[in-house]
């Protein structure tokens, strides 16, 4: 690709960027949310057409006016959001838009085969009668791999692959990602995971607010070089805590169940500290959390906000006591994606400028810019679609919506997933600032370094309980997996 030029109202997405992949290596794009990766695999992909630049493949020059055109030169990509149908089977998610045969007359079971077939060559050990929907993402995941390989493809580009599954499950995406290389494929590799650079690319190429800054040998570089190429200076706190005195105890939560992922959960939360919950993918430690904020119904146990016992029922329940969630998954459970920044801000606040049948306006922009202020959100206007910004601003837009609510307890799951350095280090910032004014944060966390560096104390799950805590002065990585493998 050769000086891509890509505008949008109010925003040059891509200003003069190039990026080249060799056959058989694996070349990551790192940049900063909004330095314009997406839009750079878009434009490959044939969803947005350029207004200047070439595109190469294997040294002849192309033109993708849309998907089929990108597929038809062997390019597939895998998005963060995966876009399978959930109530179809896996060989039908495969197939999909070139089924054998048409109409009532398609071959079921051939396709099943041939699709098993795939699955088998790749030993991946999925059934391919088995619904999309009974399927794990990290699951989900292999299939769209298996999808883009049924199209011969010679140019796999994978967005933010390992965000949602576990280490394990890595391992084995890693391994899938080798055995395609080994044939030639090419990988053009999305990520925020500085470690996994070593582990798997050959190359890295750096972006920055819509321009190509670099490209490097991942074994020849550093990752403190990395991070200054992505955000134009170096991160010296990266994590930023002051850690103080606690004050009285503000939740106290006794042997929470669910019934089904949580079985006994019991901990407590001090005022002006930060407690990390940490554990094994299905340990129930989001579960515990949607028990507390009123979204599962039936749920067991006994909590207390400042002392009382407490019936919460419902998020409304939990908002009139104090307590705010900031959703693990963005997309499904926070967004309102065709809906404006403004609207995504401030759709927690309607009290506070609604009255009757009059609307404060100003008043809701004021809310909307402080927040946009505080969590440094690039935007070029409040009344931007939310689902036209990249997801590390997405997600300072949820966390900027809650922090309008002026909790008293603020429960976080996964707040950095998907997000970059540059803003990670501004969520570790905002989340000190609020701690240290007197608000107390539940941080849930898959990231370890986080985990660590964050809190003041730790509780780490075991299939649905809690098998410990540790305090800051001592908790290790080490420490932590002892108690999650139990």
């Amino acid at each position: 690709m050769e000086h891509i030029h890509k505008r949008f109202p109010g925003v040059y997405a891509l200003n003069d960027v190039s990026y080249e992949l060799r056959a058989g290596e694996v070349h990551a794009l790192l940049g900063e949310n909004g330095a314009g990766k997406s839009t750079l695999i878009k434009v490959l992909g044939g969803i947005y057409h350029p207004e200047e630049g070439e595109i190469y493949i294997d040294g002849k020059k192309v033109t993708i006016n849309g998907v089929r055109d990108a597929q038809e030169n062997g390019i597939a990509i895998i998005h963060q959001e995966l876009v399978l149908v959930p109530h179809m089977t896996v060989a039908e998610n495969i197939f999909l838009g070139r089924e054998h045969g048409s109409g009532i007359l398609i071959d079921r079971k051939k396709m099943t085969e041939e699709a098993q077939e795939l699955l088998d060559a790749q030993e991946i050990h999925i059934p391919a009668d088995s619904l999309i929907k009974d399927l794990t993402i990290a699951q989900q995941q292999m299939v769209e791999i298996v999808k883009a390989i049924s199209y011969d493809s010679k140019i796999l580009v994978m967005d933010e692959p390992t965000s949602s599954i576990s280490d394990k499950e890595v391992a084995f995406l890693f391994q899938t990602m080798r055995k395609l290389t080994a044939k030639g494929v090419g990988i053009v590799y999305i990520s925020h995971k500085m470690s996994e650079l070593e582990e798997i690319c050959d190359r890295v190429t750096i972006m920055r607010d819509g321009q190509y800054v670099g490209t490097k040998v991942v074994k020849e570089t550093t990752k403190d070089d990395l991070i200054a190429m992505m955000v134009g200076r170096e991160l010296t706190n990266y994590y930023t805590r002051d850690y103080q005195e606690p004050g009285e105890t503000l939740l106290k939560c006794e042997h929470i169940s669910d019934g089904k992922m949580v079985q006994d959960a019991s901990f407590e939360l001090k005022k002006g500290e930060i407690i990390g919950f940490a554990g094994l993918v299905g340990a129930g430690r989001s579960e515990t959390m949607k028990c507390i904020f009123g979204l599962t119904k039936g749920s067991k146990g006994d909590v207390y906000v400042k002392g009382k016992k407490v019936n919460v029922q419902s998020p409304i329940d939990a908002l009139k006591y104090g307590i705010a969630l900031v959703p693990e998954d963005r997309k499904l459970e926070g967004l309102y994606h065709v809906q404006s920044v403004r609207f995504n801000s401030t759709i927690e606040v309607l009290e506070q400028f609604i009255h009757g049948i009059s609307v404060d306006g100003k008043k809701e922009v004021d809310i909307t810019q402080k927040y946009i202020d505080m969590m440094s959100t690039k935007t070029p206007t409040q009344e931007q679609a939310i689902g036209n910004l990249s997801g590390g601003n997405q997600q300072k837009v949820m966390i900027g919506r809650w922090l309008a609510t002026d909790p008293d307890i603020l429960i976080l799951d996964e707040p950095t997933r998907g997000v970059d350095v540059g803003a990670k280090s501004e969520i570790y910032a905002i989340m000190n600032q609020v701690v240290k004014e007197g608000m107390s944060i539940i941080m849930i966390s898959s990231e370890l370094p986080e985990i660590i560096n964050m809190s003041d104390r730790v509780y780490v799950m075991a299939e649905g309980r809690v098998a410990g805590c540790l305090d800051h002065t001592e908790v290790t990585q080490e420490s932590i997996m002892q108690l999650a493998a139990n």
